[in-house]
């Protein structure tokens, strides 16, 4: 598998690079995302499952049940990746 096979397989499912561009701004809670992105529970609970395993994101326990993700330094390491693909993006337009 190629590196950027690899890369894809952790990113590349819909909604997965969103997530991570919200979070590139701090922490935030669950309910904030969902409001944010507007996507359903299921599929926002997926995604975070999967990048936090992948080790994109941690879960920062909050009071009364709740929870806030935050990016860990490999998380953050998309940044580059996530402002080309927005150049990439605007240029197209």
């Amino acid at each position: 598998m190629s590196d950027l096979a690899a890369a894809l397989e952790i990113v590349g499912a819909r909604w997965a690079l969103l997530i991570v561009e919200q979070l590139l701004d701090g922490p935030q809670r669950y309910g904030d995302l969902q409001r944010e992105l507007g996507m359903g529970t299921n599929m926002l609970a997926t995604r975070l499952r999967e990048l936090e395993v992948a080790g994109v994101l941690h879960r920062l326990p909050l009071r009364h049940n709740t929870r806030a993700y935050a990016l860990t330094e490999r998380g953050l390491a998309l940044r580059a990746s996530i402002d080309a693909l927005g150049r990439w993006a605007a240029e197209e337009a």
